[in-house]
């Protein structure tokens, strides 16, 4: 069995970037995001990226540390709040913006990774969203055609993982992970744990390890988005 396990970020990723490529990023605003394989990118200053992920992360963390360094330039989302560069980006005409309803983008992803050009669904029709896009009637509805996303790169976070790359995620943070673990003509997963092969579950297995090409793992920091409280009552 080829090793798949890489000491690092930076080393996971060697001979795997170049400029101009479309990268599919798991997660779901901060949660399930692989963030050190982010972090990599960012230092290896790899530029005009295309990324489809749900979300560009917060100013300052995920996703959003390559909106700061000026190394996106389109994203494929859904979801373009918290985030104020994003924003200020797409409303000055600095980043391309491609927006996707949440189901359409997980679908196209799932899509791309089994091998399925395009489908139809009817989301969007008869919004901007469909603009541009081929319709078709079906048992008397519209139905717009989407594409699959084959991405050059998918980087994903997962919560354990065997030497072979089987991917098990934890509880919300499978997200958007498991459809861009698959879409990827490489994929790279970083992972809180590296279990021995054959620990795992065969039947909880999220992403089987033929879709997985390279593993790391290392220390995460857990952020809250958004940290809502409530006054303490008095006793």
């Amino acid at each position: 069995m080829k090793n798949k396990v890489y000491a690092s970020a930076d080393s996971a990723l060697e001979g795997v970037l170049s400029d101009g490529m479309l990268i599919a990023a798991g997660g779901f605003g901060l949660c399930g995001i692989p963030e050190l394989l982010i972090d990599a990118i960012r230092a290896a200053g790899t530029k005009d990226l295309t990324i489809a992920s749900n979300n560009a992360g917060v100013d300052g963390f995920g996703l959003g540390v390559l909106l700061a360094t000026r190394q996106v330039k389109k994203m494929i989302s859904s979801y373009v709040g918290e985030n104020a560069e994003f924003m200020r980006q797409y409303l000055s005409g600095e980043l391309e913006l491609e927006f996707n309803p949440q189901g359409t983008l997980a679908e196209r992803m799932r899509a791309g990774g089994a091998g399925i050009p395009g489908f139809y669904t009817r989301t969007g029709v008869g919004t901007v969203i469909a603009e541009g896009k081929e319709h078709k009637d079906f048992d008397g509805q519209t139905y717009i055609l989407e594409r699959g996303i084959v991405a050059d790169l998918s980087i994903v976070k997962a919560w354990k993982a065997d030497p072979s790359g089987n991917l098990v995620f934890r509880k919300t943070a499978r997200n958007f992970n498991a459809p861009a673990a698959t879409c990827g003509r490489v994929c790279v997963a970083e992972v809180e744990e590296i279990v021995p092969l054959g620990s795992l579950d065969p039947d909880k297995i999220h992403v089987p390890g033929i879709y997985v090409h390279r593993l790391i793992t290392g220390p995460h920091e857990k952020r809250i988005e958004q940290r809502t409280t409530r006054k303490r009552e008095a006793v």
